[in-house]
């Protein structure tokens, strides 16, 4: 075990950011967080911001500024980088925006790192299971395998289907572990994928620590309800308080895999107190594959709405099919273990949702943005 005492969180104020530091409070800790309070995630009257305020150290500034960095990381022991750009679909179109945040972001704090006196002794970086982009499948002719980015003239014929790489069967699907295939296939994913590197060989050379958390769908109470790039839970709970219909994408049996934020807390606090998890990289997730139909089914029901549910075949490209986590590896290392199911998670936020204003419904601005670039169809 170790003593640190004081914590950086990046997007601190954020949904994640706002749920640990509150966590880590409670624990004995002093939180510094450094935030932009960006207006497409939360702002500067967000229920979030304003559970920390008063509670943390505050810094309003970005990773992009080395002076914000520079003054955020003043007598801190462990950072947590969560800050960053998150929509997968959003990246495909805002390419330097995503990168200039994720990766130029990042740098900047490891160029502090390697070139300046400080007191860092551990740093944590939040990845995704993005960058595995289609996750590990079984083929009946060729064993496992990892296949690549489904094709747009299969999708178009209405075939969602993730392929074999070597003969073009369908393939089932497996839990993800850790050592499977890195090839994401969004922007975003790579942006993840390339944060996760530099921490990871940056902390070797710098004899600091590092730890990376692939997280998978993140959902719960606190969650942006008005941001229409990401979390498909909030997106279809707008869709419903705002009266109007949910249009499912493809066949509505992608799956995903979705970790309720306290769980999120509770590994990532594991990862800082836990020696074993230095220089590791882990899953994190609920370990079960929940498909949209699933999803979507289960709100209207939640929320007592007469909500008409239609699947369109309408697909995004760079939307992966599925991926669900293999948690083996930070159960053994670290003891983690995820406490609410799909069930339990979605009647707390649904609860919390009902307490919320009705946020406006974005998601068809954000729908014809993807058309317009060519990106959705």
């Amino acid at each position: 075990m170790n003593n640190y005492k004081n914590i950086l969180i990046t997007g601190g104020a954020g949904f994640i950011g706002s749920n640990l530091a509150l966590k880590l409070i409670e624990k004995g800790y002093n939180i510094t967080v450094l935030d932009n309070l960006s207006p497409q995630i939360h702002g500067e009257n967000s229920p979030l911001y304003n559970s920390i305020r008063g509670k943390v150290r505050f810094i309003k500034g970005s990773v992009l500024n080395y002076d914000d960095w520079k003054l955020a990381l003043q007598n801190i022991e462990v950072v947590v980088h969560l800050a960053a750009e998150t929509g997968t679909g959003q990246s495909m179109y805002k390419i330097e925006k995503y990168t200039d945040v994720n990766i130029k972001g990042t740098s900047i704090f490891l160029d502090i790192l390697a070139n300046e006196k400080h007191s860092i002794k551990k740093m944590i970086i939040a990845s995704s299971r993005s960058i595995y982009g289609e996750g590990k499948y079984r083929c009946k002719e060729d064993g496992l395998v990892y296949p690549t980015e489904r094709l747009d003239v299969d999708m178009a014929n209405g075939d969602f289907n993730v392929k074999c790489p070597k003969c073009n069967r369908d393939v089932e699907l497996l839990a993800t572990d850790e050592s499977s295939k890195i090839h994401p296939s969004s922007i975003y994913g790579i942006t993840k994928q390339v944060q996760e590197q530099m921490f990871m060989v940056m902390g070797k050379s710098l004899n600091i620590p590092a730890v990376a958390f692939r997280y998978q769908n993140v959902y719960g109470a606190g969650q942006s309800l008005s941001n229409p790039y990401t979390g498909i839970l909030s997106i279809f709970s707008t869709i419903i308080k705002n009266g109007n219909d949910i249009s499912i994408f493809e066949d509505g049996k992608e799956s995903r895999d979705f970790v309720y934020i306290d769980d999120i807390v509770d590994a990532t606090i594991l990862g800082i107190e836990k020696d074993e998890a230095n220089y590791e990289v882990f899953n994190v997730g609920f370990g079960e594959a929940i498909d949209v139909m699933t999803v979507a089914n289960r709100l209207v029901d939640e929320y007592e709405s007469d909500t008409n549910i239609t699947i369109t075949g309408n697909y995004r490209l760079g939307d992966i099919r599925a991926n669900y986590a293999d948690l083996t590896k930070i159960k053994n290392k670290l003891g983690f273990e995820p406490k609410v199911n799909f069930r339990e998670g979605i009647s707390k936020f649904v609860k919390w949702v009902n307490l919320q204003d009705v946020s406006e419904d974005k998601f068809s601005q954000s729908i014809n943005e993807m058309k317009e670039k060519g990106l959705y169809k």
